[in-house]
């Protein structure tokens, strides 16, 4: 039976293609609508979590501001303090950063230059495209070199082979010259830091040749293996408020920051789904129309039917598949639209392509409950037709 009401849809769908493809229309726009924002939704946010989370999903980013206060606590040894006070931390690395003007033979460029530990780079899934990070012994003897960013060493050595060739760093008027000991692979920009265009040389050559500070203004903290970074941000967090007051410090944790932008994306993805659900309203108004328009058009089928012993509930149902399958097809083109929509745009954007399944499932669920809701009234009301009005019908 079912079957044959499907053969009966398509049959009387063929009978007026213009008019269907028009009622099918609000469907495919609403589902497709629906299907590209949440896929897009997906796909923004695994790209800027992604993109968050590249440093680390168990770092931590403290920012010490300079009081009174401060001065006392935030040193290079407060990181030993921490360790000593607050449980799951493998690690504290402190770092220092400025521009400056750099030279190589006629080259100059302001760049950022970044003091930073031996192991900074291991402890940020930093990888050295050529050459080699500096070394516990260069930050010990306070040794001038250097370890250029990807876009660093492109603009300061247009032509290649930086490692073993020297730049100028200036404070002020006064130059100090760096021997570059590696060049690192390309990497996203995380918390305001730009790995690629950073010149990094040793904390202590910084801090003693480049810039002396009275107290170190931010550190990069990494969580033991197995320790929920969210509780170790709690409990840092809790310590310094009680150390030197919440208005003293910034603290930020990878994957608080990609937890919080997973679930802004998520609702602002849903609300704008919601917008393009509207579309299928529409979309079900006209399949309604199109199923009244087509019970009058038949009405002296449907009294020949009724004639030959067909019961209401059989011309119900006759009517009502005739609205879901219009509803389903509408949203099986919709959902491929959407696809191809959110492919199209993820590419230009260079976002990883993310399907979202239940977008797919929610939008084929929606639009056949569209067609059953809004084709319940024309099919009770081919039903519920006298065979005898029908026959005489012209």
């Amino acid at each position: 039976m079912i079957l044959q009401n499907i053969k009966l849809a398509m049959t009387s769908m063929k009978g007026g293609r213009m008019r269907t493809l028009l009622s099918l229309l609000g469907i495919i726009i609403g589902v497709a609508s629906v299907v590209t924002i949440l896929n897009l939704g997906n796909s923004a946010s695994d790209s800027i979590t992604g993109s968050i989370t590249s440093s680390g999903y168990d770092m931590l980013y403290l920012s010490a501001f300079d009081s009174a206060k401060t001065r006392d606590t935030f040193d290079e040894l407060f990181g030993t303090r921490l360790m000593s006070s607050v449980g799951g931390i493998e690690v504290v690395m402190p770092t220092a950063s400025s521009s400056a003007r750099i030279r190589n033979e006629n080259q100059i460029k302001s760049q950022s230059i970044m003091g930073v530990y031996s192991d900074y780079a291991a402890n940020n899934s930093y990888d050295v495209a050529y050459g080699s990070w500096f070394t516990v012994e260069d930050s010990i003897f306070k040794r001038q070199v250097a370890v250029l960013g990807s876009s660093a060493a492109e603009a300061l050595f247009p032509g290649g082979n930086a490692v073993g060739n020297y730049i100028t760093i200036y404070s002020g008027t006064k130059g100090k010259r760096y021997l570059v000991t590696g060049v690192m692979e390309e990497k996203d920009a995380s918390f305001g830091a730009s790995y690629n265009s950073t010149v990094y040389i040793p904390f202590n050559t910084f801090t003693q040749r480049f810039q002396h500070m009275d107290m170190v203004g931010s550190y990069v903290i990494k969580v033991k293996d197995g320790f929920d970074p969210k509780k170790v941000n709690s409990d840092v967090e809790a310590y310094l408020n009680e150390l030197v007051g919440s208005d003293n410090f910034f603290l930020l944790s990878s994957a608080s920051l990609a937890d919080m932008v997973s679930e802004v994306t998520s609702t602002l993805s849903i609300f704008l789904a919601a917008i393009g659900g509207i579309s299928l309203l529409v979309g079900g108004i006209g399949i309604m129309n199109i199923m009244l328009v087509s019970v009058a058009e038949r009405t002296r089928e449907i009294g020949i039917r009724k004639a030959l012993g067909a019961s209401p509930s059989v011309i119900k149902s006759q009517f009502l598949t005739e609205a879901i399958t219009l509803t389903s097809i509408g949203g099986i083109v919709g959902i491929l639209l959407g696809i191809g929509i959110s492919k199209l745009v993820t590419n230009m954007a260079g976002w990883e392509f993310s399907i979202s399944v239940s977008a797919c499932l929610l939008s084929v669920g929606f639009s056949t409950a569209t067609g059953i809701f809004f084709g319940l009234y024309p099919a009770a009301k081919a039903a519920k037709l006298d065979p005898i009005e029908s026959l005489n019908y012209e």
